[in-house]
């Protein structure tokens, strides 16, 4: 696989070190000659010094047969012009933007960008997983849109327990697809009522997930 990554700071570096420790070919772009020539000495020649987000520094890269575009620099703005140039002006294969401004994963993904890593909810679901009193960590986000698949572990004293799906007020946009009972997978009617112990995989719009998330709470 031949990656190019824009940005070569923290992310950009330690990612095309794992990626060239995994035998792929790896370009990093980086525009700062410091941040450059330390890469160089480092991981050897596959930096290139120049802004990513120009489409010269692009074609220099080879990114017309590059696999992966990765543009992992601090700035949003940046790294949308990043992936942007490099599927229309090159037909990169697949992009990648990291996003440091949640709202903004929307926006990138309607601009056709494949793929972002958010690091705020990357860390959020971390902690999710890893405080007792969270009852709902996302699973996965449907690709180019804001409908995610989340799981609901519901308390022993939620409002839900004893209560039919279709007696609930469900947010807009959002849909109970399968429970977990017991340990056994349950796809449930409108006519499903809901036990104690019961782990809900829902699908839901981001901007519900609050809503979803204070129906089943126990608060």
């Amino acid at each position: 696989m031949y990656a190019i990554i824009g940005g070569g700071g923290k992310v950009g570096f330690y990612l095309g070190r794992e990626l060239i420790t995994q035998g792929n070919e790896v370009v990093i772009i980086e525009q700062l000659a410091e941040r450059a020539e330390y890469i160089g000495n480092e991981l050897g020649n596959i930096v290139l010094k120049g802004n990513a987000d120009e489409a010269r520094t692009l074609a220099e890269a080879g990114a017309e047969r590059a696999d992966v575009v990765i543009a992992v620099t601090g700035d949003d703005e940046d790294n949308l012009v990043i992936c942007q140039v490099a599927k229309k002006r090159f037909g990169a294969k697949r992009t990648i933007a990291r996003i440091n401004e949640p709202r903004n994963e929307s926006l990138f993904l309607m601009l056709g960008i494949d793929a972002t890593i958010n690091a705020t909810e990357v860390l959020l679901g971390v902690m999710e997983q890893q405080i007792p009193n969270a009852n709902m960590r996302p699973l996965l986000r449907l690709r180019n849109t804001d409908v995610e698949i989340v799981e609901l572990r519901m308390p022993s004293n939620s409002r839900a327990i004893g209560r039919s799906l279709r007696d609930l007020p469900m947010p807009p946009d959002s849909n109970v697809a399968v429970l977990l009972r017991g340990g056994s997978p349950l796809f449930p009617t409108g006519a499903t009522v809901l036990q104690a112990g019961d782990e809900v995989i829902a699908l839901t719009r981001a901007e519900h997930e609050p809503a979803l998330r204070s129906l089943f709470d126990g608060s």
